[in-house]
């Protein structure tokens, strides 16, 4: 099963068709095209209807793009944020997109939303004129599981990095098959001076141009690739508040495994072979905590609060007011209705379930040994149904 027109795991039989919204429809005429020439144009038979209608996307991307600039581009360059971001960090999997989409229920907090990212080089000139026709095009679910996914949904900001030409690793979901790409992306350690500068001006006028749509409101950003990048988001943001979630690696491990098929499925523009995914999950994961472990002293105890997603999960409401306190956000009785009605609603939601095989119980079990010590995590392996 690789091929976009064959039924995916998982998903009730729905196909992923070429007109579909992906993150590379919003790309500019050079991003696009330098995408294709870094990969040496290597795309599978089977995507070259998806790859055609990307081409043609982008010059009208590009056109959108100059139109923005000549309208909103001076407001843009002169907007200040009214606050310094909230990021909400965690690896992949560990319940991110359930807490952004809580925090973004309070009325003073601003968000990427899925057309934003999308079309991150206009939205601000083009959305009166491509949403709705786009909404008609939009799946109703995220491909790798039940959550619902609209173009007001919130979404997370480094889709609008790949967008806008900023170099990510996860451009490695459109060529899939072939090395992970700018993996010095993840934490921007080894990052040039000038490719950093790059980089950081592309985040920042993204931002400003959020800031232009959300005036006086302070973005909340979902990203896990942030939770890499530490120093370099204080460096830009010495105000900024971080949450920061774990969950149990048990889960995370097949989960997170899921995923990453599942996009490389529908982002790719080939027809992915999944060659060594296991071991990139397990050392990007080491990754992640090793560095956020590292850089988690820079930022002050009063803009840092470690949540487990078990604990939000068990108590959606009372963690929320956590982390209103402990972050001094303040206006916690003012959203707590609006949290309560949300939470309510969430009753139908059915979760992915992984069955662990045996082995991978075991690699986790002593892969990750410090972190399932450290968060308090169970290395018994739990009882079949």
């Amino acid at each position: 099963m690789t091929d976009t027109n064959k039924k995916n795991e998982g998903d009730g039989g729905a196909r992923d068709m070429p007109w579909e919204p992906r993150v590379w429809n919003g790309m500019r005429v050079k991003t696009w095209f330098g995408l294709l020439a870094r990969n040496r144009f290597q795309v599978s038979p089977s995507r070259i209807p998806m790859a055609l209608l990307n081409s043609g996307f982008c010059f009208v991307n590009s056109g959108l793009a100059l139109q923005q600039q000549l309208f909103f581009g001076r407001k843009i360059a002169e907007c200040r944020l009214a606050d310094d971001p909230i990021f909400i960090l965690g690896h992949w999997r560990t319940g991110t997109t359930w807490l952004h989409e809580l925090m973004v229920l309070d009325e003073r907090h601003a968000f990427p939303t899925t057309y934003e990212c999308l079309t991150a080089s206009h939205f601000l000139f083009s959305k009166a004129l491509t949403s709705w026709w786009l909404w008609m095009l939009m799946p109703r679910r995220r491909p790798m599981d039940n959550v619902r996914l609209g173009l007001d949904s919130p979404q997370e900001d480094e889709l609008a990095l790949c967008a806008l030409g900023a170099r990510s690793p996860y451009l490695t979901w459109a060529f899939p098959n072939r090395p992970p790409q700018d993996q010095e992306y993840l934490d921007l350690r080894d990052v040039s001076p000038d490719d950093l500068a790059t980089w950081k001006a592309k985040f920042d006028w993204f931002l400003r141009a959020l800031q232009v749509q959300n005036p006086g409101k302070r973005i909340v950003l979902k990203s896990p690739t942030h939770t890499f990048r530490v120093p370099v988001l204080l460096d830009m943001f010495p105000n900024a508040r971080f949450v920061y979630l774990v969950r149990d690696p048990y889960v995370v491990f097949p989960s997170m495994i899921k995923t990453w098929k599942r996009l490389h499925q529908y982002y790719g523009a080939q027809a992915p072979k999944h060659v060594g995914l296991e071991e990139y999950v397990f050392k990007t994961f080491a990754h992640l905590h090793r560095v956020f472990e590292e850089d988690r002293e820079r930022i002050a105890p009063e803009r840092l609060c470690m949540m487990r997603y078990e604990d939000l999960v068990l108590a959606p409401v009372a963690q929320m007011n956590r982390i209103y306190d402990d972050l001094d956000l303040g206006g916690f009785d003012d959203v707590k209705p609006r949290l309560e009605e949300f939470v309510a609603g969430l009753s139908d939601y059915v979760p992915n379930r992984h069955n662990l095989p045996p082995e991978l119980h075991e690699q986790i079990s002593t892969r990750c040994a410090g972190y399932i010590e450290k968060y308090g995590y169970s290395s018994e392996p739990a009882p079949q149904p």
